[in-house]
């Protein structure tokens, strides 16, 4: 199968997020670049919703680059807080960024609530040029809830807390294939191939 595209540049500069997509990725014969490889700057994410940051940095790293790009905007969001921290997941305890104090300031937030359920969620935007008329989305979502105390040595971000209801175990006590599979990310990247796929039929 041939992809419309031998070279993509992922707009993120998380590293942990890079991981996920390029191992997600590999099968497609597709040569992944991190923006930061390209001196690409952190886009701006002014908007309320994921999908409008996603195609907001999407965009500035295809204009930075001439390169098709693949952005990710994805948080965790807690019923009880309303959805928060959302899409001020990666800053919810502000600057400079802090996935320890982000998740004190998640477990302080939930102290007195016993509704602990949450989900991780996740938009893909992809843009063949920073234009692109029809750019290619694709969402998925991670039911859990959120525990008192972290587990688990492994991933990013708010994962220590995050427990998948299936499994019995934290985002960061799950082997790195086994995640990649049922996260958020791996939802949202599999009906984003699948598109890339009918692209290229």
């Amino acid at each position: 199968m041939t992809m419309p595209f031998q070279k993509l540049v992922i707009a993120s500069g998380n590293q942990g997020k890079l991981k996920e997509i390029q191992a997600l990725l590999a099968p497609l014969s597709i040569e992944v670049l991190p923006q930061s490889a390209l001196n690409v700057p952190e886009a701006e994410e002014p908007f309320v919703t994921f999908v409008e940051n996603a195609l907001a940095k999407a965009r500035h790293a295809s204009r930075h680059t001439g390169l098709p790009a693949l952005a990710d905007d994805s948080g965790i969001c807690v019923n009880a807080l309303q959805g928060a921290p959302g899409v001020y997941s990666a800053r919810y305890a502000g600057e400079p960024k802090s996935d320890q104090r982000n998740n004190d300031k998640l477990l302080q937030s939930l102290d007195s609530l016993h509704d602990r359920h949450a989900y991780y969620y996740c938009v893909m935007v992809l843009v063949r040029h920073a234009d692109d008329p029809q750019p290619l989305i694709a969402e998925g979502a991670w039911q859990g809830e959120i525990l008192t105390t972290a587990r688990g040595e492994g991933g990013f971000g708010y994962d220590p807390l995050f427990l998948d209801a299936k499994t019995g175990q934290t985002a960061a006590e799950l082997p790195a294939e086994i995640k990649n599979r049922i996260s958020h990310r791996g939802h949202a990247l599999t009906k984003l191939v699948q598109q890339l796929e009918r692209l290229a039929l």
